[in-house]
């Protein structure tokens, strides 16, 4: 953008190489909501990954609902670069997008009930920015961890672009695509859980305001 280009993702070829193990240290707990942010989590829960912007804000979302999140952390997800570093994501030369990881109870908050909240809370249509931050880290993705998941969220994709097309809005360009083979890679640690630490700090957060139709019934109806 600096010289007038658009971003684009880089090739594995042209990726950065990276590094066979992390640069820094995760902590252990979340600041909030006191679980531990690596695991081990207790038996019966389950891993969401989304990309919705600068993940400070996005992680404030998720970690603000009213139960069943279990603890979220933020990271590095759907790059070639091992073990990236927040500049260097930053750069576009890992191909990563900024991703919060939400680990849940799902008898106590439904996936759809997590994509309702991911839809609502940033405009899926910009491609590779939110507002006014620009670059590849900022596209919205989803990366699914069972065959459910992938079905429930194309099937939100769906039905929110019905919603959103109705009210005047693009057309959505959130990759949804499995985890498996694009491993999330924790930020640094001054990232997690920013906006607790940081109360005042930026969030560029700025949903459509358009609601979210829920459930795989309505989004296939």
């Amino acid at each position: 953008m600096l010289f007038g280009r658009s971003p684009q993702l880089p090739t594995p070829e042209q990726a950065l190489k990276g590094r066979d193990l992390p640069a820094f240290q995760v902590p252990e707990r979340h600041t909030v909501l006191g679980t531990p942010l690596l695991g081990p989590y207790p038996a019966g829960l389950e891993v969401a990954d989304f990309g919705l912007g600068c993940f400070w804000g996005a992680e404030r979302k998720f970690w603000q609902l009213p139960a069943g999140v279990y603890t979220t952390l933020v990271g590095y997800q759907g790059g070639y670069t091992e073990h990236p570093m927040y500049e260097e994501v930053c750069s576009g030369l890992t191909g990563h997008t900024e991703v919060v990881r939400v680990v849940h109870d799902p008898k106590l908050i439904s996936y759809d009930r997590l994509l309702k909240t991911f839809w609502e809370s940033h405009d899926p249509t910009q491609g590779f920015r939110q507002g006014n931050d620009v670059g590849t880290q900022y596209r919205s993705a989803i990366y699914t961890h069972t065959p459910e998941q992938a079905a429930t969220a194309e099937a939100s994709r769906a039905a929110y672009q019905k919603v959103l097309t109705y009210s005047g809005h693009g057309t959505i360009t959130t990759e949804i695509l499995p985890a498996e083979g694009r491993t999330f890679y924790p930020a640094e640690a001054y990232h997690q859980q920013y906006l607790d630490k940081n109360p005042a700090g930026y969030c560029g957060l700025g949903g459509t305001g358009v609601s979210c139709p829920i459930g795989v019934a309505e989004a296939r109806g």
